[in-house]
């Protein structure tokens, strides 16, 4: 992983984002702070998915709260 400031990003951002489609990632920082991450589509698609995965899972762990008296065609009323 890679620090670039956020002036430089922006003055450099077509070479930055070659790097990018070519596997490297790169931590952008304005004042000393990170405040942004530059990387892959494809790491972040498949963090996405994972992410997913486990919140579907906790999701049909947990029991059902409240009741539901009322219908879709209600709801968007």
């Amino acid at each position: 992983m890679r620090t670039v400031t956020a002036a430089d990003a922006n003055r450099q951002f077509s070479s930055v984002l070659r790097e990018v489609s070519q596997g490297e990632t790169f931590t952008v920082v304005s004042r000393g702070r990170p405040v942004a991450t530059i990387a892959p589509a494809s790491a972040d698609h498949a963090q996405r998915s994972a992410a997913k995965a486990r919140l579907l899972v906790r999701l049909r762990a947990q029991g059902r709260t409240g009741a539901r008296d009322w219908s879709r065609n209600e709801l968007y009323e």
